[in-house]
């Protein structure tokens, strides 16, 4: 039996080639840490991808970049956030190489050359959305219409660990209008969006970046009531290197369907990926993917204001599962009436209606086994207002906040913060920074009763001028789940947009030196 050993060096390089993130520098162990106790490093270098924000001529998108301050960093720091073009994709001229002379080939290898030498220059010359500053200082900048590009975005130094990416866009009329929030997610291989539809007046679509070299392939793949939805072009979706491609869904079926889930699956290169759901009538916003699929799930931040909660559940394998879903208020965990279980068929999704289920209390689904464990991925679809002026928003269940988390773009009344502690009393750190336009960073400590949730008041930077960062910080070692809304009210319409806060990934833990790393191979 071998035994081969792992050492630091190989694992540390291991990680950095698997996610192209994990670019380390000296461990920062605290000097009273036990012997052997894993050192935590801040990471080096983060690549996020933001899709186009809108097709719309009278979208006004806002660009947000934060990197909150982390300890251990060096003094240098690098951004770079460039374009992803839709039109990368474009074939070359066909072209009949076998009539050409010798002299036509040597033009056209000058012609290409060239070209190349235009492309380098208009990279190097375009203007950046936004140029972000020094940690601790968020950034903005804004585009008009449709030409707000999607992003493939890479920060370095002191400026990767915990660094925060959002676009945040307002639609004031036509299908989708509103307010449309996504933070920018590093790319991976694999994603889970339930709450998509192919009906008629739901214009779907799953936006694909790239931020690789090479082309990276994907399949598109939707799960209905009753199983697999047959689709007709969601196998072999190719997305060209540094490049976008929004894909509409209802062009891959015939059936027009509510209600359904979304699998992405790369497999070639990675992705980051994301859906944008317009409605007709109940306005427009992103549905970003829901947290791998497992027994037990939260969706935190339910606005307490909500008029309709739709809870959409998806089972990827043969099993089926049975739920028990409880709303986690700020007294405590409760059975929404008549909703004491739900049961989700292997390979099918399904789709319960809560109504105003948080009645004007803070508010969070926790979603557990009523038997056996079996994996599952959730989403809601929330509705604010009524009559004519409603507005509809997404929220997937989502991981823990675990080290650290932060959200952007916030007012000093327009911000809504829910923190949930589903599995025990929590303590939160909570700091405000300072504004795009000035202000003084401020911080507040509060406590999670388990199986609560709190819409906590914030704390605001004293002479606050522009939008300000909130970063989360738990205390104890329970987890923390948190969500943030922004408002914005547009002729008596209630807009609105929420996005979960799960870790940063900005801080990666590496076995001490005199661990023993042995792999025992079997």
């Amino acid at each position: 039996m071998n035994r081969p050993t792992l050492s630091l060096i190989a694992g540390t390089a291991a990680l950095a080639a698997v996610t192209g993130f994990a670019t380390l520098s000296a461990p920062d162990t605290p000097a009273d840490a036990p012997a052997g106790a894993a050192a935590v490093l801040p990471v080096e270098r983060t690549g996020l991808l933001c899709p186009a924000p809108s097709t719309s001529d009278i979208a006004e998108t806002t660009y947000t970049s934060f990197t909150p301050v982390t300890k251990g960093t060096g003094s240098t720091g690098r951004t770079e956030l460039l374009p992803a073009p839709r039109d990368a994709s474009a074939p070359p001229a066909a072209t009949d190489e076998d009539d050409k002379t010798d002299a036509d080939k040597d033009a056209d290898e000058k012609d290409d050359k060239n070209d190349d030498k235009k492309d380098s220059a208009g990279k190097k010359d375009a203007k950046p959305v936004l140029t972000p500053k020094e940690p601790g200082v968020p950034v903005t900048g804004d585009v008009s219409g449709a030409d707000a590009p999607a992003l493939v975005a890479t920060a370095e130094g002191r400026t990767a660990p915990g660094w925060t990416l959002q676009q945040t866009t307002r639609v004031a009329a036509g299908a989708g209008r509103g307010l449309l929030g996504v933070t920018c997610a590093e790319p991976d291989t694999e994603f889970w969006f339930p709450g998509v539809s192919t009906a008629a007046d739901r214009a779907d679509y799953v936006h694909l970046t790239n931020p690789d070299d090479s082309a990276a392939v994907a399949d598109i793949e939707l799960y209905g009531k009753d199983g697999a939805v047959v689709t007709t072009a969601g196998e072999g979706i190719t997305v060209p290197p540094h490049s976008t491609e929004p894909v509409l869904l209802s062009t891959l079926t015939d059936e027009k369907l509510d209600d359904l889930t979304v699998h992405v699956n790369v497999r070639s290169g990675r992705v980051g990926a994301a859906v944008q759901a317009l409605d007709d009538k109940l306005g427009g916003d992103w549905l970003t993917a829901s947290a791998d699929p497992a027994g037990s799930l939260v969706i935190p931040g339910i606005p307490k204001d909500a008029t309709a909660v739709r809870l959409v559940v998806h089972t990827p394998g043969d099993a089926d599962a049975d739920l028990k879903v409880q709303l986690a208020s700020p007294s405590g965990l409760i059975t929404p009436a008549g909703q004491e279980t739900l049961q989700v068929k292997g390979g099918m999704t399904t789709a319960v209606d809560l109504g105003d289920v948080t009645r004007g209390e803070a508010g969070s689904l926790v979603l557990t086994p009523a038997g056996r464990s079996v994996p599952v991925v959730a989403a809601v679809r929330v509705v604010r207002g009524k009559g004519e002026k409603q507005e509809s928003a997404f929220i997937p269940a989502t991981d823990p906040v675990g080290r650290r988390a932060s959200a952007v773009a916030n007012g000093a009344k327009n911000t809504t913060l829910s923190l949930t502690a589903p599995r025990g009393t929590a303590k939160v750190k909570v700091t405000a920074s300072a504004g795009t336009g000035g202000g003084t960073p401020a911080s507040q400590t509060y406590t999670i009763r388990s199986g609560t949730t709190q819409d906590v008041e914030l704390p605001v930077p004293a002479g606050l001028k522009g939008t300000y960062a909130l970063t989360v910080e738990p205390l104890t070692p329970v987890p923390v789940h948190a969500a943030r809304t922004l408002t914005a009210t547009e002729d008596g319409v209630p807009g609105f947009t929420v996005q979960t806060l799960p870790d940063d990934g900005g801080a990666v833990a590496v076995p001490n030196a005199d661990e023993d790393l042995t792999v025992v191979q079997r």
